[in-house]
């Protein structure tokens, strides 16, 4: 054997990964073109010939005998090196931001002041939907159904955000509350109105500095569908994309509504990261969780161009955020 102790475990790794490489693209290619002229029926697998039981001279000095006696050093983290690193707030790669110890960091996708504004926003919206019970039954539940649930993914991302913020204490109880409230308000019903009222003056209670007393009896383990429902967060994502294509219309009206966007690409970037949840319908689809990660990935890169006040990065942003909304519907429906 000729010496290599100089070589990296990479250079060994690399080699045998390009001669099994060469030798399954060999056997590719005899498929595709029905080698010795045999014809190849449809989905019949014609396999490559195993390789032969000695190697050749040449390729036997690419390999040790005993590669752990001879290389040196120790070996590689592979699965620290594929971790996504967050550093300062910011992401490397622009997809999602684990921690260490497999939590995940949501202060790197959306601030303590959205959260708060967006649950504000939503009660004044609420508040005007709870007024007359006859335009809550008249098509009213269904705008509840979406402020609801907004507030219920607000909540909930507040109860697991990765810094002391405000309603931290009452979030679960919150998350629960009107997670199960949106999930009634399927329906105009007496019932789902009376609930509507009571989940308001909660509401209220926790905006003017009180605590919640009412307990959301939890049953069972927590589930991000049932308390913001993918269908009850649509009505959100449409208002964002309306508000966001306005802005997006000249450089003008970005500057007049720069905070908004601001807002909504944080909002629409928490829903793309909440829906590709486990529990949710096509959660292990590729190409659903393709849609929702393109989703997120474009929300905070219009985020970021809405923190540098760069319209030209907006309206790219808010393009591409635009057309992974349209392709998404185009192929699945909430």
């Amino acid at each position: 054997m000729v010496p290599m102790r100089s070589v990296s475990i990479r250079a060994v790794l690399s080699a045998a990964l390009l001669a099994a490489a060469a030798c399954w693209l060999d056997g590719v290619a005899g498929v595709a073109s029905g080698r010795d002229g045999r014809a190849m029926s449809r989905g019949t697998v014609r396999r490559a010939k195993p390789p032969a039981a000695g190697w050749d001279k040449n390729t036997r000095k690419t390999f040790y005998d005993d590669a752990f006696a001879e290389l040196e050093g120790e070996r590689p983290d592979f699965v620290a090196a594929t971790r996504t690193v967050v550093v300062g707030g910011g992401q490397q790669g622009g997809g999602a931001a684990p921690v260490a110890g497999g939590g995940f960091k949501w202060s790197a996708i959306i601030s303590e002041e959205t959260l708060s504004d967006e649950i504000k926003d939503m009660k004044g919206v609420l508040a005007k939907v709870v007024a007359s019970q006859s335009d809550f039954k008249g098509g009213g539940y269904e705008t509840a159904r979406g402020a609801f649930a907004s507030v219920a993914l607000a909540f909930g991302v507040i109860a697991a955000y990765d810094q002391d913020v405000r309603w931290k204490k009452d979030a679960e109880t919150a998350r629960d509350l009107f997670g199960r409230v949106s999930s009634n308000c399927k329906v105009g019903t007496d019932q789902s109105f009376n609930e509507s009222k009571v989940r308001v003056a909660d509401l209220e209670s926790l905006l003017d500095g009180s605590g919640l007393t009412a307990k959301a009896d939890r049953e069972e383990d927590f589930r991000w569908s049932q308390v913001a429902a993918r269908a009850a967060l649509m009505s959100r994502l449409e208002a964002a994309d309306a508000a966001v294509a306005a802005a997006a219309a000249s450089k003008g009206d970005f500057d007049k509504a720069v905070d908004r966007v601001l807002r909504d690409a944080e909002i629409v970037a928490a829903i793309g990261e909440v829906i590709q949840q486990a529990d949710y319908e096509y959660h292990d689809d590729d190409t659903y969780r393709g849609y929702s990660s393109t989703m997120r990935d474009a929300a905070l890169k219009l985020r970021e161009a809405a923190l540098k006040k760069d319209y030209d990065a907006a309206r790219a942003a808010a393009g591409a955020l635009k057309k992974s909304c349209d392709a998404c519907h185009g192929d699945y429906r909430s």
